[in-house]
């Protein structure tokens, strides 16, 4: 029988623990059930009984959900994530992941990257004018984007956001729908005004829409236009055409930021019909300014089983063209 360890972790405060156990020990339970260990929370610390793998395993947990709390996000996502990164043993750098942590206004919370392919994200929006997201759903692609879009509305980096889709599932005339211009395309575009509620209060968003602060449009009304001084992201690039994207690429202007986000595995275009993301890997690769940054089902921060179905979808594609 292999000898247990007992180790114990030090809490600044009732908050921590809060943090770390949940209002009923709900995530302590989970804790204990995950690691295959005993947490005891005394006074100030909390003490870990069990094989000494498992109890080093939960405290590396514990340390990382205490820099996440710090970052002022901790959520039973956050935690869960932790959870799963840990037992992974992925080895991610926690210090310079943490440090990429982007302010938003709503409660003035951060978004802080999960994963070190989202911290390199961060950073490349930051560093280029122009960045192009590629990878799976679930990634964080869009919703990073459009936090740092906040971001820079926020401190004032851009005076404008346009947020952009391809409407191919409606179809680019959106005729056959009912209703007007705005009720056609608003079911669409539904999911980037879901995200925004989520960093600014109800009644900003709408003031930012109405003032044209913030715009949120199909991709082919983009055409003949230019925008300057503006954070301009591109969502579900994969359904451009090879004209729609340099048509798209071609609006930047002066003290504008452009992020490019899709997935080239899920393309809704005619089989005849070349994606513009697919293409634009190969035309503008290597030019200053302009960065690639590759997620892949790893990088998912949904739920686990989301990643499994991605790498089942994978194989069978695999499977069929040998």
């Amino acid at each position: 029988m292999k000898k247990l360890t007992t180790r114990k972790v030090p809490l600044a405060n009732k908050e921590e623990t809060l943090r770390i156990f949940g209002r009923n020990d709900e995530l302590l339970r989970l804790l204990e059930k995950e690691f295959k260990v005993t947490i005891i929370g005394r006074g100030d610390d909390v003490s870990l009984k069990g094989k000494n793998s498992d109890v080093s395993k939960a405290k590396e947990f514990i340390d990382k959900t205490l820099s996440l709390s710090q970052a002022n996000s901790i959520t039973e996502k956050n935690i869960l994530l932790a959870i799963q990164k840990t037992k992974e043993n992925k080895g991610e750098n926690w210090d310079k992941i943490l440090n990429e942590k982007i302010e938003v206004p709503l409660d003035r919370k951060y978004i802080v990257p999960q994963n070190s392919a989202q911290q390199k994200y961060i950073e490349s929006i930051k560093k280029n004018e122009i960045v192009f997201s590629i990878g799976p759903a679930g990634t964080g692609k869009t919703y990073l984007a459009m936090a740092m879009a906040v971001h820079h509305l926020m401190t004032k980096k851009s005076g404008r956001v346009i947020l952009v889709r391809p409407a191919v599932e409606a179809g680019e005339k959106l005729g056959f729908l009912p209703g007007d211009l705005y009720e056609k395309i608003n079911p669409y575009l539904r999911p980037l005004y879901d995200a925004f509620y989520e960093m600014l209060e109800a009644d900003k968003l709408q003031q930012y829409l109405q003032r044209n602060i913030i715009e949120i449009a199909p991709l082919a009304y983009m055409r003949g236009r230019t925008f300057n001084d503006s954070f301009i992201v591109l969502d579900e690039a994969q359904n451009s055409t090879s004209e729609q994207m340099k048509m798209f690429l071609t609006r930047l202007g002066f003290g504008s930021k452009v992020i490019v986000t899709g997935d080239i595995t899920q393309v809704d275009l005619p089989e005849s019909t070349t994606s513009g993301l697919i293409e634009v890997q190969h035309i503008l690769k290597g030019i200053k300014g302009i960065d690639f940054v590759y997620f892949t089902e790893k990088d998912v921060v949904r739920h686990k089983l989301v990643q499994d179905i991605i790498r089942a979808y994978d194989n069978h594609k695999n499977s069929k063209t040998k």
